[in-house]
């Protein structure tokens, strides 16, 4: 059997044991993922639609978010893209990601960078007068990456807070 017809299984079988990597971030719009697995036909439509080209083909041939790319509009083309019904609209399928910034931010050491407030559209991210610390406002972030994809140290991850329906 060729290596390429056994990895979605490995990937179903990781998920069901509760092994599906951390970092794993679909497209935005994705039903669950056990869901997603079984609806996504890998046709690669959605990964051709995005006009900024931050989806990528990851195992298995499934679409994953690229957090290096940049940044996320929501426009919604993957999502018009998607005919298997992998993905759907926004409003019923939350974008659950948002920006942490982490411990090695240049700003926390005293090296002047504000980069990531500079291209946060929402502006979450704001620097206090004085100590020039970045504070992030979570329930104002989208969770687009640009600050993480502009980020020259790496500092700023995305994470997926975790609810009572995960």
């Amino acid at each position: 059997m060729p290596p390429a017809a056994t990895q979605p299984n490995r990937a179903r079988r990781a998920l069901l044991r509760g092994n599906a990597p951390a970092s794993l971030v679909r497209p935005p719009g994705a039903v669950a993922e056990a869901l997603f697995l079984d609806r996504c036909t890998r046709c690669n439509d959605c990964i051709a639609a995005c006009p900024e080209q931050l989806l990528v083909r990851a195992d298995g041939g499934f679409p994953e978010r690229d957090w290096q790319r940049g940044e996320c509009t929501f426009c919604g083309d993957c999502i018009a893209a998607c005919k298997s019904e992998a993905l759907l609209p926004l409003p019923q399928q939350p974008w659950p990601w948002r920006a942490v910034i982490g411990e090695n931010c240049l700003a926390l050491h005293g090296v002047t960078c504000q980069s990531c407030r500079d291209v946060c559209p929402e502006n979450a991210i704001r620097f206090r007068p004085g100590t020039a610390t970045p504070s992030l406002d979570s329930t104002c972030c989208s969770g687009c990456g640009a600050c993480i994809a502009v980020c020259p140290v790496a500092a700023i991850a995305a994470s997926k807070p975790v609810s009572a329906h995960d």
